[in-house]
């Protein structure tokens, strides 16, 4: 993967957001650098493979409820210093925990296109990264600050920017 393609913005229309990602206006943005980095030291966790959507069973339900509240439970909060986002640390933040829900549930065989990260804002204002998943049942949200795996219209998040199927593509909300 080219280092140009991650650091370039894309304007072309994407599925987009008004409390689903569905109508979502396609704005490009710049993926995180912390993003942008890890994906340089591991291209091949950045590719887009397989549908943009899964079904949602009740097994997939399931197991976004397991790989939720396991990784919140193997991973300990700490603030970082820097934007260093990594895979199964022991000790991390929000963004560590979205890379590590997505690096298991794509080993569980769920595609990476159907695996978001969001920047999004809480409802108290504070910054926050979380894992959202893409059914056919609309987006719904793994987050380190609670074991609930809820639609995204339900959380009280605001979507700041996300990645599209090609996780190396961002677009704003």
């Amino acid at each position: 993967m080219a280092v140009f393609g991650l650091l370039s913005t894309n304007s072309a229309s994407a599925a987009g957001y008004h409390g689903s990602w569905n109508s979502f206006q396609g704005r490009g943005a710049v993926p995180p650098l912390g993003f942008q980095l890890y994906c340089l030291e591991h291209p091949q966790n950045c590719r887009a493979s397989g549908k943009s959507s899964v079904q949602a069973t009740g097994n997939m339900m399931a197991t976004l409820m397991q790989v939720n509240v396991s990784v919140n439970h193997q991973i300990k909060p700490r603030n970082e210093v820097g934007d260093t986002w990594s895979v199964d640390p022991a000790y991390g933040d929000c963004e560590d925990y979205a890379m590590t829900k997505r690096s298991h549930l794509i080993g569980m065989g769920v595609p990476s296109s159907a695996l978001r990260i969001a920047y999004v804002k809480t409802s108290w204002g504070e910054d926050h990264a979380v894992l959202v998943v893409r059914t056919d049942s609309g987006e719904f949200v793994l987050d380190n600050l609670t074991s609930a795996v809820l639609p995204i219209q339900r959380t009280g998040l605001r979507v700041v920017s996300m990645s599209s199927a090609n996780p190396t593509q961002w677009y704003r909300g």
